[in-house]
């Protein structure tokens, strides 16, 4: 969240930010907006934007689960499987349940994402399922709600599954915003959050382009391959991780 002066008053706004991978595997900044409230309104224009300027053939959308969100990415990327990240997820089945009960429910959760192929993965989600129904049914209730979300990294090639299961690889990205915008306290007007986040973004796309490939080429026609019978677009050009970023 963002401090800037409109009207004679401090507001409050929100840097939106999407960064992709392209068809040449490299990872690249795919938008950035300013908006009053990371509401639906938000979101959903913000995507728009992104469709309107070219992005298309959108394979996958890590992000968390803000209602506004995922209602944006469904009404703007038709086909494109979403992965709730699994940091959030954690934090979100961690205050469903007591504390003492984290360290054994955290423990069975991270051994789902420990499986070598996806047909594990699965048979490993029914085990901590049946495991959690009688003494945390409230717990299992909800992992067996967000099950799709949750494991739609593992239709992917496993390579990459690190990459995205979560927002964490955006994380260097976001300490950077966060410290350039902090200096500045209260900003002036939305044009200047705009110039100066835009500035750390444009030197953060330049060392992902002329850098080494984020996806090897095999990797993302495997990735086509496994979903070619799923409703993806024509054209797939790229997995895409959105997310908001709050400095």
């Amino acid at each position: 969240m963002l401090k800037v002066r409109e009207g004679g008053r401090v507001v409050h706004v929100h840097a939106l930010l999407a960064t992709g991978v392209n068809a040449d595997g490299h990872r690249e900044i795919l938008g950035l907006d300013v908006t009053s409230g990371e509401d639906g309104a938000g979101w959903l224009a913000f995507f728009r934007g992104l469709v309107a300027r070219g992005l298309t053939g959108t394979l996958l959308v890590t992000s968390d689960a803000h209602a506004g969100l995922v209602a944006a990415i469904g009404a703007t990327l038709p086909g494109a499987s979403r992965q709730r990240c699994r940091t959030h997820y954690a934090m979100n089945l961690m205050s469903i349940m007591p504390t003492s009960s984290w360290p054994s429910v955290g423990t069975l959760l991270h051994s789902v994402y420990d499986q070598p192929d996806r047909e594990a993965v699965d048979v490993q989600y029914d085990r901590v399922l049946d495991a959690l129904a009688e003494k945390l049914p409230a717990v299992a209730e909800h992992l067996n709600a967000a099950r799709a979300d949750v494991l739609a990294f593992a239709t992917f090639p496993k390579e990459i599954w690190r990459q995205i299961w979560s927002n964490n690889p955006q994380e260097r990205l976001n300490r950077e915003i966060r410290r350039r915008t902090d200096v500045v306290g209260i900003f002036p007007d939305r044009s200047s959050v705009i110039r100066l986040v835009g500035a750390v973004l444009a030197e953060q796309h330049d060392e992902w382009i002329e850098g080494r490939r984020y996806f090897g080429l095999d990797v993302l026609q495997r990735s086509r391959l496994t979903l070619i019978s799923g409703p993806v677009a024509e054209e797939v050009s790229e997995p895409l991780t959105a997310a908001a970023i709050s400095a």
